[in-house]
């Protein structure tokens, strides 16, 4: 490295902070959803104030909520937002690039669909013990109790959806988060045949008839269908593990193909927690059938730490393979490629695509060879074949920034992919989005 290439950097832009580190496109995404929903939830409240109207917005955002994280919508986003070319201008391509943070979609509905259902309830109770008794409605306990329990979850499922407590207590915020959204669906689900039987009656229509023209009942029944679609590939698949060292092993399978930037979601126990990993395909030089593939698990966990300690001849999976984030980078022609640790597993997945932009890999991490051992690092070969790789054991924890500057330079790169923990990928991310470089990486809901 040239120590003084590496001191020259460009200045932040103005008001880097307030656009790379507080405006997020994550942030935009949720601000926008909701601010449009709030527009939209106010005209309804000093209007109309219709209680179907509430009902069929809940559902509604409800269903664009659920639907952020199908796994075949999520694949499907990839696909057509990463199928811009690489002709393109490249402020479009970078545009693009950013589709992985969906997630704000899904939280700004999340959040939308509480505020609509808030105001359902004020209405509701308002109807329900208003003292014009003509304007009162005539429900019995069951429903209005039914009423505030989807209230306290729904307020509970966004508590524990916080980055802060999702950070802490992640396998806590998985299982209350799963299980509680199906709770909420259903229970509303029956809320709402209870109250579309009252509101047949007093239109003198069968129930039937008042379901299938009440927009609520269908965003209701393909809230279920994505709900329940990932869980009909449930299955125990077998799996072939490669101890690396005391710190990292190698899970091979052969249950179905994989491609670039797929995922792959795996748990000991179906209703328990799961982890996703990111796959690559396995050379030919490793086995001799094609459709194997692999991921890294490195001791990051309770979970990750047992599987080390005790390689699992099973496991189970769900779902399809999803698109991660890494998927994104197809849009450019030359990547600079910066992990750490067992972040290489991820960027492993570059080997799936045959017609992957031209790479540069930047690899810091302790022991590389001794850890993940020949056949890693001969993949890492691949990727770029004179890869920078950074032993800790030898020369330490080395500010990667400086470095980055460097052969973004000599590379002549159009992006950088950093895959690392949360807070050293924040912090590249933002010093080098805030000078101007194309920089995109993982976030805590990506």
């Amino acid at each position: 490295m040239d120590p003084e290439a590496q001191t020259r950097q460009p200045k932040p832009k103005l008001l880097a902070s307030t656009r790379y580190a507080i405006l997020t496109i994550y942030r935009r995404l949720f601000t926008l959803v909701f601010l449009a929903n709030t527009a939209v939830f106010v005209t309804v409240m000093t209007k109309e104030q219709k209680l179907l109207a509430l009902v069929n917005a809940t559902a509604a955002n409800l269903l664009v909520c659920g639907m952020a994280r199908q796994p075949l919508v999520v694949n499907a986003i990839f696909l057509v937002v990463c199928s811009i070319p690489r002709s393109a201008p490249l402020p479009l391509r970078k545009i693009a690039a950013k589709v992985y943070h969906y997630g704000g979609v899904h939280s700004g509905c999340g959040v939308a669909s509480l505020v609509w259902y808030v105001g359902f309830v004020g209405i509701l109770s308002n109807q329900y013990w208003g003292t014009t008794a003509g304007a009162r409605i005539r429900l019995s306990t069951t429903p209005v109790m039914l009423v505030y329990i989807i209230l306290v979850l729904l307020l509970a499922i966004i508590a524990v959806a916080h980055p802060t407590f999702r950070l802490k207590r992640h396998d806590c915020f998985e299982l209350t988060h799963r299980f509680l959204g199906w709770i909420v669906v259903a229970l509303f689900s029956a809320l709402l045949m209870i109250f579309a039987h009252e509101a047949s009656l007093s239109l003198h229509k069968p129930l039937g008839t008042f379901l299938v023209t009440l927009p609520a009942f269908w965003f209701l029944v393909a809230t279920a269908v994505s709900i329940i679609q990932p869980w009909l590939f449930l299955r125990k698949v077998a799996v072939r593990a490669e101890p690396l060292s005391t710190h990292a092993i190698r899970l091979h399978f052969d249950h179905t193909k994989t491609a670039f930037a797929e995922g792959i979601q795996l748990a000991k126990h179906p209703l328990r927690d799961w982890h996703g990993f990111a796959t690559f395909p396995d050379t030919a030089a490793e086995t001799d059938q094609p459709s194997t593939f692999s991921c890294l698990v490195s001791k990051a966990g309770d979970w990750t730490a047992d599987t080390i300690q005790k390689p699992p001849a099973h496991l189970w999976k769900r779902g399809v393979l999803t698109q991660g984030f890494a998927y994104a980078m197809r849009v450019f022609h030359r990547v600079i490629v910066v992990t750490t640790g067992s972040g290489i597993g991820p960027c492993l997945s570059f080997l799936g695509d045959e017609n992957r932009p031209a790479l540069r890999v930047l690899w810091q991490t302790r022991a590389p060879l001794e850890t993940y051992g020949e056949g890693v690092m001969g993949m890492v070969r691949q990727m770029d074949y004179d890869p920078i790789i950074m032993d800790t054991t030898r020369c330490g924890r080395t500010d990667m920034v400086p470095i980055i500057f460097q052969q973004v330079r000599e590379f002549d790169a159009e992006a950088v992919c950093v895959i690392s923990n949360p807070l050293l990928t924040k912090r590249i991310l933002y010093e080098l989005e805030a000078r101007g470089i194309p920089a995109f990486g993982p976030i805590f809901d990506s």
